[in-house]
């Protein structure tokens, strides 16, 4: 099979808006999956690729949907129309893996910790975890974020965290089932790693655990990088 590792070509587009660099781009379609599962025992499987390479795998040995890579312009970021409501899988795993800004890839640190952004009912602060599938945002472009993502309100919660450790993954869970490799579970939230799942699971989002944070508006958030700087 051909997988979608395939050399990108550079479009120069010095007026093309802002737009996150984790959001997915017409044309960057899902890779066909040809996908197996090696028997474990007792009725467990591991999920891999026919022609799998260590990409196709995150820091904790989990297997990611394949999705396509669009042309970049000369700054080596995404072109094409953007898909809003849908994030890239290996963008999207980047920037929460490396804690990146999701509209700038660039260092989301602050003095204070990470900005994560969250819309209404979407996190609940006084969950036990507090989970998010959100990259954080530098504080450029917190309010741009904000302003772009349909996620997201003009005034969205500010969770600046110090603590953001690992959680696990947004994904499915395969099976056989009928003779064929199938889903045969989609979890209703993320799924923790080392959940005994996760060796068939085909990952599509990184989660990180907001431990330690101040929930905050955008003001508030201001105000006090400003302070701390």
């Amino acid at each position: 099979m051909t997988t979608t590792r395939t050399t990108r070509k550079t479009t120069v587009r010095p007026d093309s808006p802002l737009i996150p660099f984790v959001i997915q781009r017409e044309g960057e379609e899902a890779a066909p999956d040809n996908l197996r599962l090696t028997p474990l025992g007792g009725g467990r499987y591991r999920l891999r690729y026919a022609d799998e390479d260590p990409r196709d795998r995150d820091l904790r040995g989990v297997l990611w949907a394949r999705c396509g890579l669009g042309p970049i312009d000369d700054q080596g970021r995404p072109t094409g129309r953007p898909q809003w409501r849908m994030m890239h899988p290996l963008r999207q795993r980047g920037c929460m893996q490396m804690l990146r800004c999701q509209v700038c890839a660039g260092p989301a640190r602050t003095p204070l910790g990470w900005c994560f952004l969250a819309g209404p009912s979407t996190v609940d602060p006084s969950d036990e975890p507090v989970l998010t599938n959100q990259p954080p945002v530098c504080p450029k472009h917190a309010r741009t974020a904000a302003e772009l993502c349909p996620h997201l309100t003009a005034e969205p919660m500010v969770f600046l965290a110090c603590s953001a450790p690992l959680y696990g993954v947004n994904g499915v869970g395969y099976g056989v089932r009928d003779g064929n490799v199938q889903v045969v579970e989609r979890p209703a939230g993320p799924i923790p790693y080392g959940h005994p799942l996760m060796p068939s699971v085909l990952a599509s989002q990184m989660v990180r655990r907001l431990g330690v944070f101040r929930l905050l508006t955008l003001g508030e958030l201001f105000t006090a990088l400003e302070d701390a700087s």
